[in-house]
């Protein structure tokens, strides 16, 4: 392979070991090579074989192409889920990552590692300007890595100009519509009674931002409505969008 092909090899690999938290040991051995190799293969030395290439992209749970290139044919690298808290954007996005063989990644969970901090922390300590910066530096960082994934997004990246506007040129956005009733039942469904707690007018709240973000998320390439659907169904109606 020529030294282009290797190096971004590399970095495509070192990436997709990386999206799973896996140590350089933990991939070697489930892709029975040796760490050493691994080492070598991520810094764009390591001149790998076929059978080699298979059984480490199996083990990433992706494709030869998949590291190989940017995006495998037809296919867009980075698929952007939108949608207020309840859109089902992790339980969606995990088995469209899963069937597509790419990694899954939720921006949120990439900000809480970036700041040691959960959201809730995050906020108390920092504030939302805070939050809303660290969101586009983990955001940018995240679609610098060049390789295939299924992304969730936070519900409130819409509102943030620039964030937004990076995230329409690096990746295909899906926004997965919903009432505020499912909204609010799927993440009361979840165990999380926060919504309730201390707020009566937390529905009239829920409307109301909906109604405010909806423009936002209306900008996505593609909408799909996930009311009075299975997660199989909105897949299927997403891989149309996307074919």
């Amino acid at each position: 392979m020529g030294e282009d092909i290797l190096a971004a090899l590399g970095r495509r690999a070192r990436a997709q070991r990386l999206s799973r938290g896996w140590t350089l040991r933990e991939a070697a051995e489930r892709s029975g090579v040796s760490p050493r190799f691994l080492v070598q293969l991520e810094s764009g030395h390591g001149n790998i074989s076929v059978r080699r290439l298979a059984d480490l992209a199996e083990a990433l749970e992706t494709t030869p192409g998949v590291l190989l290139s940017s995006s495998e044919p037809g296919t867009p690298s980075v698929i952007a889920l939108l949608g207020l808290r309840g859109a089902g954007k992790t339980t969606i996005g995990r088995k469209l990552a899963k069937r597509r063989r790419v990694p899954f990644v939720e921006l949120d969970k990439k900000i809480e590692q970036a700041a040691d901090l959960s959201l809730g922390e995050l906020f108390t300590l920092h504030g939302e300007d805070y939050y809303r910066r660290l969101e586009r530096e983990v955001l940018q960082d995240v679609l610098a890595e060049g390789v295939p994934m299924v992304l969730a997004t936070g519900g409130g990246l819409v509102a943030s100009p620039d964030t937004f506007a990076m995230l329409r040129r690096s990746a295909k956005s899906v926004w997965l519509r919903a009432s505020p009733e499912d909204h609010w039942n799927r993440v009361v469904r979840q165990g999380d009674r926060r919504p309730m707690t201390d707020h009566p007018q937390a529905m009239a709240d829920l409307r109301s931002l909906l109604a405010a973000r909806e423009p936002l998320y209306a900008l996505a390439d593609h909408t799909v409505d996930t009311s009075a659907r299975t997660v199989e169904e909105v897949i299927e109606l997403i891989e149309q969008h996307l074919a």
